[in-house]
C-alpha cells in the first residue's frame, strides 16, 4: 500500500495508550449523541458566543444570554466538556473554548462535513449495515425512492439540496485554479466535461480560455439543473449539455469528433470498478493519441494530513448507504489498475491540489 509517509507511519504503529484507547472507544459508543451535541453547540451559536466573551461563560450567563432553560445548558456544557469542545476555569466555572471547539465554528470544512452529515446522511446511516450487505444504497430510502441519489438530487428539499451541493462543491472548487492550469497547459479547444453537474468548471474553462468549447455529459435531469444555472452568464453559449445515463453500458460518449481534453471531476468515485472500467473504456473512444483524460479525485492515500484521510474513508460509507451501495473514495492504485485495464496509462499525477485533489492526466496506450 502505497501511502503518503505521514499516513504510513500514523496507521502502522499504536499511537495511543490504554486509556486513551478506551476513551476512544467511549468516543465511538457514543458517537452520534456526540455529533449532535456538537452540532447544536455550534448551530445555537453557543460555542461563538463563548469565543467572543472576555473570560468565558457560566451555565447560567449561556442559558440567560440564548434563552433556553437552565437544564438545557447544563446538558450542553458539561457534555461539551467531556467531549473536548470547551474547557472549564476552576475558580469562576466560567466555559471557554478549547482549540477543537474553534475548529468546529472556524474550519469551512468542518463546518460543510457537518451539514452534510446532518441535512444528507444521519438518518441513512442507520441502514449501513444492509447497504454493506446487500450492495445497494439502503439508506437512500431516508430521501426518497430513486435507484441511487443522482436522479434524486434535482427533487431534494432545498436543505438537503443545499448541503449536497454545498459539501460537493467545496471541495471541488477550492482545486479549480490550479487545475485549469493544468488542464489548459495543452491548449484544449475541446472539452468534454463527463458529469459536469451544475456547469460551474464548464464556466470556468470558457472564461478561462476565449476559444475553447465544453460538452457536458450528464444525467438528463443534471442536464436540465446545468442549463438553468449557466444561463446568461459569460461563455454560456460554449456549453453544449447532452443528457446520458453511463450505468447502461450501451451509451456511448459523443464521437462526432475526438476531444482535446476529456474532463472527470469527482466523478469517478461514484460507481464500482466495474464501472469505472467500462466508462473509461468508452471516454477511449472519443480520444486520439494526442487526447488527454484528466481524472480529479480526492484518493485517501495521498492525502498530506491524516484528518484528511479520516474524512474520505468515512465518505466512502456514505456512498454505500446513500448514493449508489457499490462505490467509494478510491485509493489511487486502485484507480491506476482500472485506467490500465480500460487501455489507457497514466502519464502524470498533480498531488495537493486544493483540499486534497490530486489530477491523474491520462493517455491512450
Amino acid at each position: 500500500m502505497n501511502l503518503f509517509p505521514s499516513l504510513k507511519q500514523r496507521y502502522t504503529k499504536e499511537q495511543l495508550s490504554a486509556r486513551e484507547a478506551q476513551r476512544l472507544a467511549e468516543f465511538i459508543a457514543f458517537g452520534p449523541v456526540i455529533f449532535q451535541t456538537a452540532r447544536i453547540l455550534a448551530k445555537w451559536g453557543i460555542l461563538e458566543m463563548i469565543r467572543n466573551s472576555e473570560s468565558g461563560m457560566t451555565i447560567h450567563e449561556v442559558a440567560e444570554k440564548t434563552k433556553i432553560s437552565e437544564y438545557a445548558s447544563k446538558c450542553l456544557l458539561e457534555a461539551g466538556l467531556c467531549i473536548g469542545i470547551l474547557l472549564i476555569d476552576e475558580n469562576s466555572d466560567k466555559f471557554t473554548l478549547s482549540k477543537t471547539g474553534w475548529f468546529l465554528i472556524n474550519d469551512p470544512a468542518t463546518k460543510v462535513n457537518i451539514d452534510f452529515n446532518h441535512y444528507v446522511n444521519y438518518l441513512g446511516w442507520f441502514n449501513l449495515e444492509e447497504a454493506l450487505k446487500t450492495g445497494t444504497p439502503a439508506g437512500l430510502k431516508t430521501l426518497g425512492d430513486w435507484p441511487t441519489i443522482y436522479e434524486g438530487l434535482s427533487s431534494l428539499p432545498k436543505h438537503i439540496q443545499d448541503s449536497w451541493f454545498g459539501f460537493d462543491h467545496f471541495y471541488s472548487d477550492n482545486s479549480f485554479d490550479e487545475a485549469l492550469e493544468i488542464v489548459f497547459a495543452g491548449k484544449p479547444k475541446t472539452l468534454l466535461d463527463v458529469g459536469g453537474n451544475t456547469g460551474r468548471w464548464a464556466l470556468r474553462c470558457v472564461r478561462h480560455d476565449a476559444d475553447v468549447k465544453v460538452t457536458i455529459l450528464d444525467l438528463p435531469q443534471q442536464i436540465a439543473l446545468m442549463k438553468a444555472n449557466i444561463e446568461g452568464k459569460e461563455g454560456a453559449e460554449r456549453i453544449d449539455g447532452l443528457g446520458a445515463d453511463l450505468l447502461d453500458e450501451s451509451q456511448e460518449m459523443p464521437d462526432t469528433t475526438p476531444f482535446e481534453a476529456v474532463w472527470m471531476s469527482q466523478f469517478l468515485d461514484c460507481f464500482s470498478e466495474h464501472q469505472i472500467v467500462s466508462i473509461l473504456k468508452r471516454a477511449s473512444k472519443v480520444m486520439n493519441k494526442d487526447s488527454r483524460l484528466y481524472i480529479m479525485e480526492t484518493f485517501w492515500d495521498r492525502q498530506r494530513f491524516e484528518p484528511a484521510a479520516l474524512c474520505l474513508t468515512l465518505t466512502s460509507l456514505y456512498f454505500t448507504a446513500l448514493a449508489n451501495g457499490n462505490s467509494k473514495m478510491y485509493h489511487s492504485e486502485d484507480m491506476e489498475r482500472l485506467v490500465n485495464e480500460a487501455g489507457l496509462e497514466i502519464e502524470t499525477i498533480h498531488d495537493n491540489l486544493g483540499q486534497g485533489h490530486s489530477i491523474m492526466v491520462c493517455k491512450l496506450k
